[in-house]
């Protein structure tokens, strides 16, 4: 009778493991990310912001599991936000042991398939990643083409958790600013598993200098309009003949902040003169800055100001 392989994740071979799993799966047989968390999680995810590259992120909030996680279409990568607790994944006849704690992440490769025994509630969230994305930061980024992505089992990598874990407090309910920050962490994103987590390695360019200054000026116009031009990295780098990648280190070099947090200031600052020397509603200025509620406008203004906009408005005048 075949015997259970037990094995320390740390002593594993991840890239021969990861290998192993995705080699054999066809395409037709991977289902979406989103509807196979749904199904083997038994549970909706309590904020999902969806990219139409067919990426997402996404924050679940769930139940102990013990269930198998099919293959999907794309590449899961998790960071475990929770109390910590220990907990097995099996894949074939390879079991490994880890635990989850904040600073961790989970890594299932497109493709692959896993039982999952995790003995307590789980807080978690999550990016949906596309190979063709990956593909496309690599050739952006001057780097080779990505390998195999490494299957990760709570392994130790305090900036990827940093980052997926700021996403799901960082969406506002405000459509382009959401985007814009989807965007961007996708892209951030993906680098970090290109340097950290395939079969071969590779090293990050060093940033070779800022926007031109006309370059730069028809970036923020951009940005600034109030119409419903397109301001997503796409169109911004178009633009600037230079790929999403390139773009946004040229133009963080040239500004000292991303073109998210360059827009994010700018939103603030317009609220601010709004409610300074308008009458206007709260509400109101809520709804002229894009933001789907009051409510939201309201989280987003405390978040970077700490006080309320009604509060703020009373000492402001």
């Amino acid at each position: 009778m075949s015997k259970s392989i037990l094995r320390d994740p740390s002593q594993e071979d991840p890239l021969a493991a990861s290998e192993a799993r995705q080699d054999h799966l066809p395409t037709a047989d991977q289902r979406p990310p989103d509807a196979e968390m749904a199904r083997v999680l038994n549970t909706a995810p309590l904020r999902m912001a969806l990219d139409p590259s067919g990426g997402a992120i996404a924050h679940w909030k769930h139940e102990p599991l013990h269930d198998v996680v099919e293959p999907m279409s794309h590449h899961v990568i998790m960071a475990y936000n929770g109390s910590i607790q220990r907990m097995e994944r099996r894949s074939g006849r390879s079991v490994a042991i880890g635990t989850f704690r904040p600073g961790v992440v989970i890594i299932i490769p497109e493709g692959s398939s896993s039982r999952w025994d995790i003995p307590k509630p789980v807080d978690v969230v999550q990016l949906y990643l596309p190979h063709t994305t990956l593909a496309r930061v690599a050739g952006e980024a001057d780097m080779a083409a990505p390998g195999i992505l490494l299957e990760r089992t709570a392994h130790p990598d305090p900036v990827t958790s940093r980052l997926l874990l700021t996403a799901a407090d960082a969406l506002e309910s405000n459509e382009v600013l959401d985007t814009l920050f989807r965007q961007q962490l996708t892209d951030l994103l993906a680098t970090r598993l290109l340097a950290a987590h395939t079969g071969s390695p590779t090293t990050i360019p060093p940033v070779m200098g800022g926007l031109a200054p006309k370059t730069l000026l028809r970036a923020i116009e951009r940005l600034r309009s109030d119409s419903d031009a397109d301001v997503s990295l796409a169109t911004l780098a178009s633009e600037a003949g230079l790929s999403r990648f390139h773009f946004c280190r040229a133009f963080k070099e040239s500004t000292g902040l991303s073109p998210h947090a360059w827009l994010r200031q700018y939103r603030l600052e317009q609220a601010m003169t709004m409610l300074r020397d308008t009458d206007s509603s709260v509400a109101s200025v809520a709804a002229a800055l894009g933001y789907a509620s009051q409510t939201a406008f309201a989280a987003a203004f405390r978040r970077l100001t700490g006080d309320a906009p009604s509060d703020w408005r009373r000492r402001a005048r």
